[in-house]
């Protein structure tokens, strides 16, 4: 998403751009900056790499299984803003049922 607000940017609806994709002016004046100096993208970009997934060979022991660790915390930040930090081993369904509310506009 970088590299599209920036070409955005220089247009007259600066602003509009900024509160349609949720950016701060500032971010996005940084960004076209660094659009304009050519920092945004090259070599360090992130990029897909092929993934091939294989059987185990014969004869190799799978590793022990990790336990999970109890304290543990997964932070989500929702689209109004509101950031919710809950266990990691939360029920899906509570979870499902708390961002409900925790959500609503």
């Amino acid at each position: 998403m970088k590299a599209a607000p920036p070409d955005q940017a220089a247009s007259p609806k600066f602003s509009h751009s900024s509160r349609r994709y949720g950016i701060s002016r500032s971010l996005l004046t940084i960004w076209r900056r660094q659009y304009r100096n050519g920092e945004l993208g090259g070599a360090g970009s992130p990029a897909f790499i092929p993934l091939t997934i294989a059987a185990d060979p014969q004869g190799t022991a799978s590793p022990a299984p990790v336990p999970p660790n109890p304290e543990a915390r997964v932070e989500i930040t929702l689209r109004n803003g509101r950031c919710v930090a809950v266990p990691a081993n939360v029920c899906p369904e509570a979870l499902a049922r708390l961002l409900s509310v925790v959500d609503s506009r």
